[in-house]
């Protein structure tokens, strides 16, 4: 089973849609997994926001999120984001297959191991290979211009950036922003599960500093670009599920997490 989290609109192009309730032992997910089917993949689908989009960043239960994903079967997840844009050549619109992540939130429940289990997982490389391979592949095949590779910086929210903040990530080599690749990424991680994201560009963060005509993102600006685009991230996220290999590849996913088991 391929595991989705996402937004809203993507079930109702799934076959045999049911409604899978999850209890996890931390807490309730944003809202019941919707398990269906895209041709012969069975695809588990999680909206990260709660269905009608009404849990903010910092208050998704990322960890029974990702837990319910393990637990009803599934072994690959796809997590396509909204992303703001820290360079110039990567406009509104584009896609970017990113390879890394660097965390900047703070205060979120980033872990199962929080003991009597100890355990410390490599996250080097954030992003299962196989995956973001497979879904360079379906952008390109959609012929949407993607980026193929980027380091999206986390950010706590639900604010955006300010001015200084924004430079500093800039500064940093940093490509991309967002509010909800981490700590899920890791989590996805700490289960063995592969995981990859494709990440839609729906802003420039706060503006472009030397074109004054582009101006910092607002709320509606994001949500906006987003809905004028689903479709096409949806035709890219179905190309991607349904070309997925019948089995893993040495990723080192499921290795990562040292043959040990998180307490239940």
């Amino acid at each position: 089973m391929i595991g989705v989290f996402g937004g809203s609109g993507f079930t109702e192009f799934l076959d045999d849609v049911t409604e899978r309730p999850v209890d996890t032992p931390f807490g309730p997910p944003s809202g019941p997994v919707l398990v269906g089917r895209l041709g012969d993949q069975d695809v588990a689908f999680l909206a990260r926001h709660g269905p009608g989009h009404v849990i903010p960043p910092h208050r998704i239960n990322f960890r029974a999120n990702v837990w319910a994903m393990k637990e009803l079967g599934v072994a690959r997840i796809f997590a396509p984001c909204a992303v703001g844009s820290l360079r110039a050549d990567i406009a509104p619109t584009h896609f970017v297959v990113c390879d890394q992540l660097a965390d900047r939130t703070h205060g979120r429940a980033d872990t199962y191991f929080d003991g009597p289990v100890v355990n410390h997982v490599s996250f080097a490389d954030p992003y299962c290979p196989e995956l973001r391979g497979v879904a360079l592949a379906a952008c390109e095949a959609e012929d949407v211009t993607v980026h193929a590779a980027g380091t999206i910086v986390v950010v706590q929210g639900p604010r955006f950036s300010t001015r200084a903040e924004s430079r500093w990530y800039r500064a940093a080599g940093w490509d991309v922003i967002g509010m909800t690749q981490y700590p899920e990424a890791y989590l996805a991680r700490e289960l063995g599960l592969c995981y990859a994201t494709i990440a839609l560009v729906t802003d420039y963060d706060t503006g472009v500093e030397d074109d004054p005509s582009i101006g910092p993102v607002s709320h509606a600006e994001v949500f906006e670009v987003m809905a004028a685009n689903v479709a096409r991230l949806r035709k890219v996220l179905f190309r991607a599920i349904g070309d997925v290999p019948g089995a893993r590849a040495a990723c080192g996913c499921a290795a990562a997490t040292n043959g040990i088991e998180p307490v239940q």
